[in-house]
């Protein structure tokens, strides 16, 4: 039936051109109204294949004149301001069509988006009520795209869960689904998503149909709106929108990747082929920036831990003529970011330290405190460090008591890494009341804070002899300390292998050492002045807890201590330490002991245990004469 028709209507439109002149004075329309006559007249000659005239099927295909009336509703609606405007249309001797009524409700929801009050009011009034009714008795006849606007502002009315009108919408939403079209689908759950919680099968229904329908996306901007709003809500459709992210991310803009990014940060998702592909067009597109997409990019690769060298190069280098302009918060959200990553710019810390001295009068204490645990974590001071960490201390020395105890804890520990902690510092947060609340919790945020008191309390031993107290009692810590010393990695393992082979005796060293400065080190050996090793449990330890042995070392003999620096230990794209590890070396040296440092780029290049052995021997040679030339 379909062919016969079209092949009719083609004969028809070449009569329409043969009989049309050459040259007509109106041009298009001349020929257009040649056409409609030889439609007309054609449909009625003996060899037409239809019985009818075909005039009558054209005009059922062509849309009808709107209707005049009709059309001054609709801009009534659309010019209204007020919501008693449209209101008033229902008193009215107006002729109102199906869509009229789910029109006005569209509007009211606009009118009163921000106006929760009015919405309260406007639910108890009769007009609304029958405006509900009206709706609900033409909700067949609404058009797909209205209705799916509809459901939106229904939401956006807050009406009951349980009204019955807002159930009839959802259900004949529900019947409409494979109807709808993809767009269409894609703003419903766009707007609606959060708000059908009280209606699971229609939402379940609506994610079904996404998934089953998502070769139908053709545009970034539909694929990333989605994955923000629905993917949490169903991994299958989430797994086919990255797909499709990656189908379509030569054609994003620098907007659509930071949303991208920060949809994966903000759901903990860590899709490495959708990073690596973002990652790539970030580095091959000269995109302009904006400071709040570099920050957004910088918070995103932080939380999902993910380093490309090339990207985090860029966005250092272009935030770096932004500092001026950035804002305390701002400052303190870009240090954060770049900490997480373990990424080191010593222009781009300059300048942010630079800023923060320049702008103390609107640094707030959050903000300054975001700065300083950046500032540890990655082990770096400013070149001006007098002016920084005197501001530190005359912003944070009053108000540290206001702290929330972990707050506190982490801002001493900060200041200990940098090696600008005060007395009073280490007095507020070793108080037994302060301590006591996270000794034995399970929390791992709590275990984390106890590990940080730990560091604070070595430090008060070991670089502040005139400190008197108090100290974290050994008994409550040694015990947890020991527990946290967790499963061998491959380069531990070696490490003790090799140093057994060395000692040829169990009783030449120990290994998993732990002190009472809170570290745990790797093995540990005493060598006399011919560089022979000695039996350890021969002679006094004041470094274990509780201390042990009575013979006082021999004279000229040296206790050695092996840490080993993991490939995480470092910052990224450096030989240098991070400021925890950092911190562990320069107490292990301040307790007595000569550090042996083997870091997993030099031990990897070691093939033989000839050469591991080789190597470690070189490495306590070099300690000790190190330890004589000074």
């Amino acid at each position: 039936m379909a062919a016969r028709l079209v092949k009719r209507c083609a004969c028809l439109l070449r009569e329409a051109t043969l009989l049309a002149p050459v040259v007509a004075p109106v041009g298009r329309l001349r020929l257009a109204s040649m056409a409609h006559r030889t439609l007309t007249f054609s449909a009625t000659c003996p060899s037409s294949h239809f019985p009818g005239p075909l005039s009558g099927l054209v005009e059922k295909e062509q849309p009808s004149a709107p209707c005049p009336e009709h059309q001054e509703v609709e801009r009534l609606i659309e010019k209204a301001t007020r919501p008693e405007e449209l209101l008033e249309l229902l008193s009215d001797s107006r002729c109102l069509q199906e869509n009229h009524a789910a029109l006005m409700l569209i509007q009211l929801s606009r009118l009163l988006s921000d106006k929760p009050e009015d919405r309260a009011l406007l639910v108890q009034d009769a007009r609304f009520q029958q405006l509900l009714h009206l709706v609900d008795s033409q909700i067949s006849a609404v058009w797909h795209g209205t209705l799916v606007k509809l459901l939106r502002s229904l939401y956006a009315l807050a009406l009951p869960a349980a009204c019955r009108e807002l159930r009839s919408v959802e259900q004949e939403v529900r019947w409409r689904l494979r109807r709808l079209k993809y767009r269409q689908l894609a703003f419903l759950a766009e707007s609606s998503a959060t708000h059908m919680q009280e209606s699971p099968e229609l939402l379940a229904e609506l994610l079904l149909h996404l998934e089953r329908r998502w070769t139908e996306i053709d545009d970034g901007r539909t694929a990333v709106a989605l994955m923000a709003k629905t993917g949490h809500l169903s991994e299958p459709l989430m797994n086919r929108l990255e797909d499709k992210c990656l189908e379509l991310v030569e054609r994003f803009g620098p907007d659509e990747l930071r949303k991208v990014l920060v949809t994966l940060a903000a759901q903990n998702r860590r899709s490495v082929p959708l990073l690596r592909a973002v990652s790539y067009h970030l580095v091959q597109k000269p995109f302009p920036l904006t400071k709040g997409m570099l920050l957004d990019l910088a918070y995103a690769y932080g939380k999902l831990g993910f380093h490309q060298t090339q990207v985090l190069q860029r966005l250092a280098a272009d935030l770096l003529p932004h500092v001026p302009s950035l804002t305390s918060g701002e400052v303190a959200r870009g240090a954060k970011s770049f900490a997480l990553l373990k990424w080191l710019s010593p222009p781009l810390f300059e300048a942010l330290a630079q800023h923060v001295v320049d702008r103390a009068h609107t640094v707030t204490v959050p903000h300054l405190c975001n700065v300083l645990l950046a500032f540890a974590h990655l082990n770096f001071r400013p070149e001006r460090e007098d002016k920084f960490f005197g501001l530190v201390h005359e912003k944070l020395g009053p108000k540290l008591q206001s702290l929330h105890p972990a707050l506190q804890v982490d801002v001493v520990w900060a200041l200990c890494v940098l090696q600008q902690v005060q007395g009073e510092a280490l007095r507020a947060v070793l108080c037994p009341e302060l301590h006591a609340r996270f000794l034995g919790s399970e929390s791992p945020k709590d275990q984390s804070t106890f590990q940080k008191l730990l560091h604070i309390s070595a430090t008060a031993q070991l670089e502040h002899p005139e400190y008197t107290g108090p100290l974290l009692p050994a008994s409550d810590w040694a015990p947890w300390l020991l527990a946290c010393d967790g499963k061998a990695t491959p380069l531990q393992k070696e490490l003790r292998d090799t140093l057994r082979g060395l000692l040829g005796s169990p009783s030449r060293g120990s290994f998993a050492v732990a002190t009472q400065y809170g570290w745990v080190l790797d093995a540990e050996v005493l060598l006399d002045t011919d560089g022979q090793f000695l039996p350890l449990r021969d002679f006094v330890a004041p470094h274990l807890t509780p201390p042990s042995g009575t013979q006082p070392l021999p004279p000229g003999a040296k206790r050695l201590a092996f840490l080993r620096w993991e490939f995480p230990n470092f910052s990224s794209r450096s030989r240098d330490l991070l400021g925890r590890f950092a911190l562990a070396r320069r107490h292990v040296r301040a307790a007595g002991f000569l550090v042996v440092d083997v870091p997993y780029y030099e031990w990897l290049e070691l093939k033989s245990e000839w050469q591991k052995g080789a190597y470690l021997k070189d490495k306590m040679r070099k300690a000790v004469a190190e330890e004589l030339a000074k």
